[in-house]
């Protein structure tokens, strides 16, 4: 499986914190707002029994600095394609985002199209804000930079979790919402911003010639299970999986059903023209 690095790599002049485990093809975790790599505390090891699993706290979370007012999806996503450069990443890799880090798969497949192996779209969407939410993220962008980020924690643990897992589970309900208190103010308002200015990529969807593994949590009460199945519908190679006992944070929340999920479709080789499950 090899030893967990961790290490901190300059890329556009800011300090960017990437976990390392395993190896074999390389899998990049890209984590959810306003979260950072520990989410993947599930897959982590397991996964990098299959793979070389590089987990990316993106600017302004986790240790990774803050740069910017507004950070677009596709400066995230060219910010990851830097750092495989910097780490020597020169084969396709495998990008699986949750949420805002599937909305900057989307980017990077339109970007670094040729770096891309695969993908897994967990607990996310191709449509872009409505004009409702997309000022309601305007309106939060400010006021993280005037009182801090405590005020979008509680309601957020709400709505990402599945109920099951808000009262079985306090303790990991309460680890994410401290990695949320802990994120930078600046990096909160910067992704904020950058979410609300994102395209709706609904048009690209049955151009995405890729192996996709779509999952999704069953409660999940942000991007319910028919939009995501009706968004993997239009995926080419995609397979869909829903996953009991979850929500948003599938992968946290049910990690081995997640992980065999992956597991079987990292095993099914990613071969081109591969029907759907």
């Amino acid at each position: 499986m090899g030893t967990c690095d961790v290490g901190t790599w300059k890329i556009g002049g800011l300090d960017l914190q990437l976990t390392e485990l395993g190896d074999g093809p390389p899998l990049l975790l890209v984590h959810g707002f306003p979260l950072d790599h520990t989410m993947w505390e599930g897959q982590l090891a397991e996964l990098a029994r299959q793979t070389r699993v590089l987990a990316p706290d993106l600017r302004g979370f986790g240790h990774s600095e803050p740069g910017g007012e507004s950070v677009l999806m596709d400066e995230y996503a060219d910010d990851l394609a830097t750092l495989l450069d910097a780490r020597g990443v020169s084969e396709p890799v495998v990008f699986c985002g949750l949420s805002m880090g599937g909305y900057i798969a989307w980017q990077f497949f339109r970007r670094h199209r040729a770096r891309l192996r695969a993908l897994i779209l967990c607990d996310t969407r191709a449509a872009a804000d409505t004009a409702m939410a997309a000022q309601a993220r305007l309106v939060n962008a400010q006021r993280a930079l005037t009182e801090g980020v405590g005020f979008l924690a509680e309601p957020m643990v709400e709505k990402l979790f599945a109920a099951e897992t808000r009262e079985r589970r306090p303790e990991l309900v309460e680890a994410t919402r401290q990695v949320m208190l802990a994120a930078s103010p600046r990096g909160v308002a910067a992704a904020l911003r950058g979410m609300a200015a994102r395209p709706d990529v609904s048009a690209w969807l049955p151009e995405i010639d890729l192996p996709t593994l779509v999952i999704c949590g069953r409660e999940d009460a942000i991007t319910s299970v028919e939009e995501m199945r009706s968004m993997a519908e239009r995926l080419p190679q995609a397979r869909f999986v829903e996953i009991a006992g979850a929500g948003h944070m599938a992968p946290l929340e049910q990690p081995q059903a997640v992980n065999q999920a992956i597991r079987e479709f990292l095993g099914a080789g990613w071969l081109p023209g591969q029907a759907k499950a």
